[in-house]
């Protein structure tokens, strides 16, 4: 990630819809050149933060500052920024070429400058040079996409919004895209401000993710800083499946666990939590065949087996839970269902978060 003053900063942002506020008090710093990415359910009021960020709204209380400067008043076609939509707003009736060009030929740039720009960024992204004269509706969706991104970079913004832009495509293509959008940023070095409700579209490109839940980021970090420390429940399981384990710390340091009417060692803490959520990642999960292989160890049945690619998922049958463990394949497990097996996993592997 880039290093540095912030190139946009906001302050207490807040934006009420009648009785709703959809952002509440939200305050964050993102750095030149870094790739940050918004993430959260529908509803909870990233496309609304984004929008105000972009100038597409005016918020209620609060500042959004580039590169130092209140922007609050400045509408977004005056800003050094843009914004690609989920819809792609391309104009069908013009062709790829014209569509790349088109605030360039708003600026009053010559016809050869644009065509010399246009042709440019047809190779940063990917689009052959015989697509200059294709009309926008013969084209692909992931061709579309890329006329969106070359458009977009065609007026040289300082700041690149994304508004969901691959949440409508197939999922091979989402992810060779995923892989070019993150080639384009390293390319380009702009600063990319990305929202999605997909998490593993974060994980994949960011430098830094910013989790929302009901008008706040509740948490910002490092894809891995958001995978091995969620700050609660909620971060946790919206990180992908996970087994989360309700848990009461005693006084002796353990942690029960009712559902499975056992104690474990967890992790040390200092932050007073004294009843929360055991969280152990499927991947940390493995067989045991003796309790002294692990840390904790729970005893249960092979529910079912879930072939995923290069990796095997097993959901194993614990007391009142059903815990969830992955392996690569060539590290499979062999059993049958219905077997009774033992599954564990160490301290280190786990961390306790509240509700």
């Amino acid at each position: 990630m880039a290093e540095g003053a912030p190139i946009l900063r906001i302050e207490n942002l807040t934006k009420v819809f009648g009785k709703l506020r959809a952002v509440n008090d939200v305050s964050l710093d993102i750095v030149d050149g870094e790739f940050f990415t918004i993430v959260g359910p529908s509803g909870s009021g990233k496309t609304t933060l984004l929008r105000m960020l972009a100038g597409l709204e005016k918020p209620n209380a609060g500042d959004v500052l580039l590169r130092g400067n209140r922007v609050n008043d400045v509408p977004a076609n005056k800003r050094p920024t843009c914004m690609v939509f989920q819809s792609l707003a391309l104009f069908n009736h013009r062709t790829v070429g014209q569509n790349i060009e088109f605030a360039l030929k708003m600026r009053g740039v010559s016809r050869a400058a644009r065509r010399e720009r246009c042709e440019e960024l047809m190779k940063v992204v990917r689009l052959p040079q015989e697509f200059y004269a294709k009309g926008v509706t013969k084209c692909s969706g992931g061709e579309r996409q890329r006329v969106a991104l070359a458009r977009a970079l065609a007026s040289d913004p300082d700041i690149m919004f994304f508004d969901e832009p691959l949440s409508a495509i197939d999922y091979q293509l989402r992810k060779l895209l995923e892989v070019e959008l993150k080639d384009l940023h390293r390319e380009t070095g702009k600063t990319f401000v990305y929202i999605t409700h997909s998490l593993e579209e974060a994980m994949v490109m960011s430098d830094r993710i910013g989790i929302m839940q009901a008008g706040r980021l509740i948490q910002i970090g490092t894809p891995d800083e958001i995978y091995t420390k969620p700050l609660n429940k909620f971060v946790s399981e919206f990180m992908g499946e996970v087994n989360t384990l309700p848990v009461q710390v005693g006084s002796d340091g353990k942690f029960d666990c009712a559902d499975l009417g056992s104690q474990f060692l967890g992790p040390q803490t200092d932050n007073g939590i004294q009843s929360g959520y055991l969280v152990i990642r499927p991947e940390s999960m493995r067989f045991l065949n003796d309790p002294s292989e692990a840390d904790n160890h729970v005893k249960g049945s092979l529910f079912n087996e879930y072939a995923m690619g290069s990796r095997v998922q097993y959901h194993v049958r614990a007391g009142n839970q059903m815990l969830v463990i992955e392996k690569l394949r060539e590290m499979a497990f062999r059993g049958s269902i219905n077997d009774d097996v033992m599954i564990g996993w160490d301290v280190k592997d786990s961390v306790l978060v509240s509700d």
